[in-house]
């Protein structure tokens, strides 16, 4: 009998220290997690609302994991007069994953790209997959200073290096689309210039292949571009200067002017970074004036675009013409925020080309209404675009080769 009430008294104790450990463990997981993780060599890991999903371990290296799609449907006309759709678009636009951080030291910084969709491999034009986009490592030599080698962004005009996910539109405009610089592989420095007034000069520099990301490795010549940037009334909210729109609501006025210079010897392709192959290289300039205005939810941006080349027409011996794509562009965005959620967008963008392409290239303009609605800032958004575009001027219903262009778009990423 006594040996029965002590066997019972054991099984009582032992089923209560199990349930009590268990209850600790689920009620207190983030103690036990902390004091876990200090004792051995696994990482922290962290998911923040601007950076994604960050694993780190004390300053020997960082990783900041962040995704984002594009999901997209539309249509476009064929004639204006009649406003029948001649074509459907639903796809997915964007599909990219991007890594950022540093390994040994804070100093050296990494950021990686890649691209999944059918758009962003350039397999709507080309038969090779490209999933690189971005593939840099940066040293910071201070606060002001760095340098980068590897493929980024040319400091090219403002609407091409502020990222897809942060656009006002769910495309960028024409001008954008015929006189950007685009990436390409080389060496970047950047140096910030801040004075006791609290305005900013901002100098960028890139000597490069020319030929664009992934090009081949053999290059006949090089890419030389620089710019200068000047935000006379100082940084803005959240590096707004390049995120489209006041999403901020900036509460003092914002202003931020650019002025790029490239100049790219024996390019291979129509767009120096993008296009066609030439089938000769061609010397080719391109000039860039941009800014943006910010402030409480109105934001005003604006861009010119210039290309010009000595020789732009270059043909085979079968006859067939490619040439650089020399003229000029526009274009120009105004918006305001209704609130803290909504927002509405107008754009005018235009491209002229020169006399010397005029008989193969004609002059397009558009316009476009766009509204915006914000989830989650521009990480998780709804996006709707109306637009008509016309060519050579003539903006009339009926003229041939006018066209409607409506969109409708959801961002959503970390």
């Amino acid at each position: 009998m006594l040996n029965n009430i002590f066997s019972m008294d054991y099984d009582n104790l032992r089923i209560s220290f199990f349930w009590i450990i268990l209850f600790f463990s689920f009620s207190a997981p983030h103690t036990i997690f902390s004091q876990t993780v200090e004792s051995d060599e696994r990482a922290l890991l962290n998911v923040g609302e601007s950076e994604g999903i960050s694993f780190s371990k004390d300053s020997l290296f960082l990783m900041n994991l962040r995704f984002r799609m594009q999901n997209r449907a539309g249509f476009n006309t064929l004639e204006g007069d009649a406003f029948e759709v001649s074509e459907y678009e639903m796809r997915v636009r964007r599909l990219r994953l991007r890594f950022d951080g540093f390994v040994g030291n804070p100093r050296f910084q990494y950021y990686i790209q890649l691209a999944f969709s059918k758009a962003d491999l350039d397999l709507e034009t080309s038969v090779v997959a490209q999933p690189i986009r971005d593939a840099i490592l940066y040293y910071f030599i201070n606060e002001n200073l760095y340098v980068g080698f590897g493929q980024s962004k040319l400091p090219g005009n403002r609407q091409r290096v502020i990222s897809s996910g942060n656009l006002q539109f769910a495309d960028r405009s024409t001008a954008n689309a015929i006189f950007t610089l685009d990436r390409d592989f080389g060496i970047f420095l950047y140096k910030t210039i801040p004075f006791k007034n609290q305005s900013i000069l901002q100098l960028k520099g890139v000597i490069s292949t020319g030929d664009g990301r992934n090009a081949s490795a053999i290059n006949d010549g090089l890419a030389y571009t620089g710019r200068v940037e000047f935000l006379p009334f100082g940084r803005f909210t959240n590096s707004g200067d390049y995120s489209e729109g006041d999403f901020e609501f900036e509460p003092k006025p914002k202003l931020a002017l650019g002025l790029t210079y490239s100049d790219n010897q024996k390019a291979t392709r129509t767009g120096g970074q993008l296009g066609q192959e030439l089938f000769d290289p061609r010397n080719m300039n391109s000039f860039i004036v941009d800014g943006i205005y910010k402030h409480l939810g109105w934001a005003v941006m604006g861009e010119y675009l210039h290309r010009s080349s000595v020789d732009p027409v270059t043909s085979n011996e079968q006859g067939d013409i490619r040439y650089v794509f020399v003229g000029w562009g526009l274009n120009s965005q105004v918006s305001k925020m209704l609130d803290r959620k909504n927002e509405l967008a107008v754009r005018y963008s235009k491209v002229t080309p020169n006399v010397q392409i005029s008989e193969f290239q004609q002059r397009v303009d558009e316009a476009l209404v766009g509204f915006t609605h914000y989830v989650n800032g521009h990480r998780i958004k709804v996006q709707a675009n109306l637009g008509y575009k016309w060519l050579e001027g003539l903006a009339k219903f009926e003229n041939t080769g006018n066209s409607w262009t409506g969109m409708f778009q959801v961002e959503f990423g970390i």
